[in-house]
Order: structure tokens, then C-alpha cells, then sequence
């Protein structure tokens, strides 16, 4: 296969997937690693994709916010998994902060049953699913997120630099072993680091979708949580990588 006619499955296989990998398209069209890097060189220059640790993105796919409706219907089953591993975490009388996003709502659907905790979120939907909640709901407030719910701005930030936690739960849009957690906008970010110097507990909340990818904005080493909750669905090569790192639950 000649250099375009490789360079233009890669791109192929990039608008399919994603996200694509060095070692897999070393294998997959018998060159050297090196060569596929060479590629992945070639065409950021053209602005068709972004590196990455190991591989490359579209690069919108570092910076799109994906809209709440299409979060909410996507991998329910393993959000709720989730939420079940993460509320075992939840001592009594604890102090709450749930980040924005669809895996927070679940863990909020179960803290309905729970009547001796302080919750605090920047997120409308949770503070609306926490409505009739016998526990302390505190919304941050702030400017809303257009098509996504989250709360946003330098109030949210202020808010939190003002409060202590004991336990966050913090999503993530991209989780690398060796990149840490990432989000598209820098926004996002700011907000997602205030939230974790809140906290005396920081968890990662994710599902196995969310693993191996890397978005715009950083937010922090996986070595600076005390663990990533996913669920059964991760491979366990993924596992064992994250785990150099960090807990897995």
C-alpha cells in the first residue's frame, strides 16, 4: 500500500472509531510504528486530526461538549452501576459535591433515599432530581450551560473556593493512564480543579467509554484521586495500566 493510499485509511478508520493508535495501525498495515507516526505527523500539519499519547483524535472531538439528551441515553446500565459503587463510598452526614453530567444524576437518584447528608452540585438536573430530597440540597448557581445543564462561570469558581467537602465525585469526559482526566473547555476544567481542592475524597466517576482518550482541557493525574469508578465493561489491559496509577473500583 502506498503513503496516500495509507494515510487515507487511517483518516477512514479515524472518522469511524474516533480515536485511533499507533501499535494497532502498525499492525494493522505491517509498518513500523515509526512510518504511522510519520503519518500522524503529516496530517496535523493538514489539520485533519490531533496526536495524542499513543495515537490521534479528530479534533473536534477534544473540544465538543456532547448535549445532555444524547449523554442521558447513553450507557444507563453502566452509569447506575456506577452510582451503586459510588454511594457505597458516602459515609453518614457527609458533606457531598456532585460535578455536573449524567453519571452524577444516578448517583443523586440513589442519595433520594438517604435523609443525613449536605449535597452540593453544579448541576440543574441533579439539584431538580434532588427537589424533594430529606437531605440539604445547595445548588452552586451560576450561569447555565446552554443544551448541557451545568452551572459555569467565575461565580461557580468563587462558590467553590469558599467550601469544604467531604467527598467528590467528579466526571470525566477523557481518561488517560498516563494524561489523567481531561475536558473539553478550559471552563470546565478551572471548575472541575476547584471542585477537587474542595474535597477531602476525590473520585473519578466514568464509564468504560470515556478510557484511552484524551480531550482539550486537563484537569489532573490519576495519581491525584483517590480512585476512578467505572464499570464491568472496561477491559482489563485498560485496568491493569490505570492501576499503576490509581484504584479501579
Amino acid at each position: 500500500m502506498i503513503q496516500a493510499e495509507r494515510r487515507f485509511e487511517i483518516l477512514k478508520q479515524l472518522h469511524s472509531e474516533g480515536t485511533v493508535y499507533i501499535d494497532q495501525l502498525s499492525s494493522l498495515f505491517d509498518v513500523s510504528p515509526m512510518t504511522i507516526r510519520r503519518d500522524l505527523a503529516s496530517l496535523e500539519e493538514e489539520g485533519k486530526l490531533i496526536r495524542s499519547h499513543g495515537g490521534a483524535v479528530l479534533p473536534e472531538t477534544l473540544t465538543q461538549e456532547i448535549p445532555y439528551q444524547t449523554k442521558l441515553s447513553s450507557y444507563t446500565a453502566e452509569k447506575q452501576q456506577i452510582a451503586r459503587k459510588a454511594v457505597e463510598r458516602i459515609p453518614e452526614h457527609a458533606r457531598v459535591l456532585l460535578d455536573s453530567g449524567t453519571t452524577n444524576l444516578e448517583i443523586a437518584k440513589l442519595l433520594n433515599k438517604r435523609d443525613d447528608l449536605l449535597i452540593v452540585t453544579n448541576d440543574a438536573k441533579i439539584s431538580m432530581e434532588l427537589l424533594n430530597s430529606e437531605c440539604q440540597v445547595i445548588s452552586t448557581g451560576g450561569e447555565l450551560q446552554k443544551g448541557v445543564g451545568a452551572f459555569i462561570g467565575a461565580h461557580v469558581q468563587e462558590f467553590l473556593r469558599q467550601i469544604k467537602v467531604d467527598i467528590v465525585f467528579i466526571g470525566a469526559n477523557a481518561v488517560h493512564p498516563t494524561e489523567g482526566i481531561s475536558t473539553p473547555t478550559l471552563e470546565k476544567s478551572y471548575i472541575k480543579k476547584r471542585m477537587l481542592e474542595s474535597a477531602s475524597a476525590k473520585w473519578g466517576v466514568a464509564d468504560h467509554s470515556k478510557f484511552n482518550k484524551r480531550s482539550f482541557a486537563h484537569v489532573c493525574d490519576l495519581g491525584e484521586i483517590n480512585g476512578i469508578i467505572t464499570d464491568d465493561r472496561i477491559d482489563s489491559d485498560t485496568v491493569e495500566e490505570l492501576q499503576k496509577v490509581t484504584n479501579v473500583y
